[in-house]
Formats: structure tokens, sequence, C-alpha cells
């Protein structure tokens, strides 16, 4: 039994990980509280499975195009000009099973051995895996807390050398919801200009939930539409995750590119998923507000929560629907041994599911989802401050 050494040394995501052993607890007839998937309670929109069921009766049943069919992404188009301003053609489009093979499909496209790829950490979990899938060394920059989980942009400026290719980060932030401000995105693209053959992807699935002013893609700032990739999808927005339909707007030659990792993978994306995409990204934005406003609710409520537990400290996040807070003082002079143990011992003891804030690149922490029930929220809540209070001193 022998594995490739490139699949033998990655990860199974830690968030995947977590909701795994969730599900098995479940089967045993344990009282789960799962707060490790980034996946919106909401239901997705009623237009949205309008546009399902019409699909269904209708002629969209045969192979689509690899890079999606053409009035979807001529929606794909206008919706980055109307929310974005952003000016992508529809052959510079390509739609694909989630904004995770939109990930990796532009990885593979642009990063091979001896290239690296700079992370600002916390970071997605899977961007550091795809890097090394594709023979890149993820060169990951720190941040702190006290920096509201954003490495100073200096800081990066100086990871970038002659080998980098790509620096890949995502506003509002999955783990910690923080946003980067158009002076850091500014402050970002200098750096960018001072790299001829220096990339960024931009993950801006969480753009539509942002709690404070306006989403700024990095593609809109000057100079930078053509050495960026922007990636988004229905996932988060519109709740609609287990429809894996994710989309890209890039330079033509690296939307190229994808297409053709694509079509040696998967070919194109669910028909019927594209038929509601076309859908979703049609619709007016302001239709989010509602969901908007229920996640700013259970951010503030979880905050509230967290200040019962003695030591921990947390930012306030102006996205996405996470928090991270610092948890090291239930760790240290405890029998727990870092942020694994302790996420392990809190799903063990008292039933809630966290995820631990290493595999995002920041030791010491727990990353919430509060994408659920303000019900569940203040239980799960409830519950952790009982297993912090049940650890023993080392």
């Amino acid at each position: 039994m022998r594995l490739s050494p490139t699949v033998a040394a990655i990860a199974e995501p830690a968030t995947l990980l977590m909701a795994r052993r969730s599900r098995e607890l479940r089967a045993q007839g344990r009282d789960i509280i799962d707060l490790s998937l980034g996946e919106p309670d909401h239901d997705p929109p009623a237009f949205a499975l309008e546009a399902a069921q019409e699909a269904i009766r209708g002629p969209w049943h045969k192979y689509p195009p690899v890079n999606g069919y053409l009035d979807v992404r001529q929606a794909i188009a206008a919706k980055f000009e109307r929310d974005n301003g952003l000016h992508y053609p529809a052959d510079q489009i390509v739609v694909s099973t989630g904004a995770k093979q939109s990930l990796v499909n532009v990885v593979m496209s642009l990063v091979g051995p001896g290239d690296e790829v700079v992370i600002p950490a916390p970071y997605w979990v899977s961007y550091s895996e795809q890097v090394r899938l594709c023979g890149g060394t993820p060169v990951i920059v720190h941040s702190t807390l006290e920096e509201n989980w954003k490495p100073p942009i200096a800081r990066i400026a100086e990871a970038v050398t002659e080998r980098t290719r790509l620096i890949m980060f995502s506003s509002p932030c999955n783990p910690s919801g923080s946003v980067l401000t158009r002076s850091e995105l500014e402050e970002l693209a200098e750096v960018v200009r001072r790299h001829k053959d220096l990339y960024v992807l931009a993950d801006e699935i969480y753009e539509h939930i942002v709690f404070e002013g306006q989403h700024l893609s990095f593609a809109a700032l000057p100079d930078m539409a053509e050495r960026t990739i922007t990636v988004n999808g229905l996932s988060k927005a519109f709740a609609l995750t287990g429809w894996r339909l994710g989309y890209i707007g890039a330079p033509l030659w690296i939307a190229q590119a994808a297409t053709k990792v694509q079509g040696q993978f998967t070919s194109g994306a669910n028909s019927i998923a594209q038929r509601v995409a076309k859908a979703c990204v049609e619709a007016d934005p302001k239709l989010l507000e509602p969901m908007r406003a229920d996640f700013l609710r259970r951010r503030d409520l979880v905050l509230r929560e967290l200040e019962r537990i003695p030591g921990w400290r947390c930012n306030v996040p102006q996205g996405a629907f996470y928090l991270l807070p610092d948890v090291r003082a239930s760790i240290d002079g405890r029998t727990i041994k870092g942020s694994v143990d302790l996420s392990l011992h809190l799903l063990d003891s008292v039933g809630v599911s966290l995820v631990e804030g290493a595999s995002f690149g920041a030791e010491g922490t727990l990353r919430i989802s509060y994408a659920t029930s303000d019900e569940k929220l203040t239980e799960a809540m409830r519950r952790v401050a009982r297993g912090i209070a049940e650890l023993e001193p080392a």
C-alpha cells in the first residue's frame, strides 16, 4: 500500500476532518453542535430553486462547454461589472465545480516545482496544500490578534522573492473575518507592480458578507486587472454549498490555461447548477441584506458569549461568518498541548465541534463558524465555557 509522495505529503483539510468526526459521533447517538464548517444555515433564495426546477424541465442535460455556458459566463461578466467594476469579457470567465476547483485550476496553471506562493496567515486551509500539490512552496506570512489577523503589507513584501509566482488571500478572510482596507490593498498593489512575474489570486467568496462599507475587488485597482485572478461562487452568499459552483475572472491566457486544466479533470460544471448561477448573479445583491444582518447579529452574540471564557481574546471581524479567538490561556499550563488537543477535548467532552487554528496558520486559536441559529450558538458557547472549566492543570 504505497501512495504517491505528493498525496502522502498533504493533509486532510481540518474543516472536513472535524465535520467528519462530528457526523461519526452523531451516528453513535451523541448530541453534537457543529460549528466547524462554513456553511450558511439559511435556505437558498426561492428564485435559485425555481431556476433549478425550470432547468430540469429544459434542455440542459448534455455535456456543457468546459469553461461554462456562454450566457452564464456573460451573466457573470455583467455581475463583475455591476458589483466590482471589473471588465471581464465572457472568454475570460471560467465556471467550475465550486470555488475550490477554481482556486486549484489557477494554482496548477501558474505554479510548478521551484515556484513560491506567498500566503498571508491566517489563511483558508486548502491554500497551502494546493500549492504543495503543484510542487510549489507555500511561504506563510504570519500575523497576530493585535494586528487584527492581517500581516502588515511590508511584511508580505519582504516575503516576495524572484521565485514568487502568486500571492493568495481571501478578503473577507476565512478564518478570521478580517477585511483588507483600501489603503492596504493599494499598498499590496504597489508590491505587485515591483515584480513583473507576480500575480494575485484574490478569493472573494465572502464579498457580500461585509458588515461595514463596501467590498473592494483587488483587480479594480489601477494596473491590477492583468495581474489578478478573481475567484467567487454561490456557496456563501446564496447558501448553495451543495450545488458546487464557482468561477473566476482572469487575464485571457490564464483563463485558457484554467480551462485546459479543468478539461482533464471534471470538464464542464454541472449544467443545472450553471442555470442556477445565472439566476443568482443576475439578482439584485440587496436581496442578500437580511442574511448579512443575521450574520452580524450572530457575530455580536458569540462575541458576548466569549467574554465568559477566562483569557480568551478576540478581534471584531468585519466580514464573513467566523471568529478566530486566541485561546492560549486555555492551553498554557494545562494538560492540553495545543489547539488540536483543545478542539478534540471540546468535541469529546461537551459535544461542540470547532476547528483548530494551526491548520489555518494560527496555532493557539480556534475557528468558530457562527453560520447557524442563535439558539445553537448560545448553547454551544455555554458548553465550551463548561469544557474549558473542566481542563486540568499540567
